[in-house]
């Protein structure tokens, strides 16, 4: 009667196991808001000879992403946004500033990896990803007149990781951090002279929130 006990409670255990995989077939969009948080010390410039220290500012925005899972549990994601806005100055020695702005979109390919572990609370589900992320930058301005600023596109990896926590079958709510290499190469064409004057390094922590739709 104890081995058939044990035998019902590991073949229980299995079956919620295997039910609580995602399926190789399945698909999922997730909704919400991220905050890009660059890192803190964003390099420097050199303009006509004068070295600038660039410190880049953050930005939240709407973001949507789509999952599909290629095995169970394996998940290939593209994650996208409205284009985020930065707020950008460059500050001298003597503390002269040169501010400006830009606005890039940073759509970022992840496989994914969804954990199955009934022993955390509420059934929440962990995961990790690793990928690639492509930024491309417009709209930039330096405030500073007879002056027009260039920031190349970027191509780096991108690191995921998440919590997902149901409320519904199909339904749940995620809390998700990622963060994503971004450098660019910054181009200024002072009075028709274009001059290239170095490398930002922007690469954010990007934090957030969304909900999640299972198909």
């Amino acid at each position: 009667m104890k081995l058939q006990s044990l035998v019902l409670a590991a073949a229980t255990a299995l079956t919620m196991t295997t039910a609580f995989a995602v399926p190789a077939g399945t698909w999922t969009v997730a909704a919400g808001a991220h905050y890009v948080d660059p890192k803190s010390d964003n390099g420097d410039v050199t303009i006509s000879g004068t070295s600038y220290a660039v410190d880049v500012d953050g930005d939240v925005r709407p973001t949507i992403s789509g999952e599909y899972f290629i095995a169970n549990n394996v998940g290939v994601e593209l994650l996208a946004a409205i284009p985020f806005h930065h707020d950008f100055t460059l500050t001298d020695s003597l503390n002269n500033e040169i501010t400006g702005r830009t606005q890039h979109l940073p759509p970022t390919l992840s496989l994914q990896y969804h954990f199955d572990d009934y022993n955390l609370p509420m059934n929440v589900k962990p995961f990790v990803g690793v990928g690639v992320n492509y930024t491309t930058f417009f709209k930039e301005k330096a405030n500073v007149a007879g002056t027009e600023l260039k920031l190349d596109d970027s191509v780096g990896v991108a690191g995921h990781i998440g919590l997902d926590i149901p409320f519904a079958a199909t339904e749940s709510f995620r809390i998700d951090a990622r963060y994503m290499d971004i450098k660019t190469d910054a181009t200024l064409n002072i009075g028709g002279i274009s001059q290239d004057i170095g490398k930002i390094d922007i690469s954010p922590w990007v934090y957030g929130v969304a909900f999640v739709k299972q198909f």
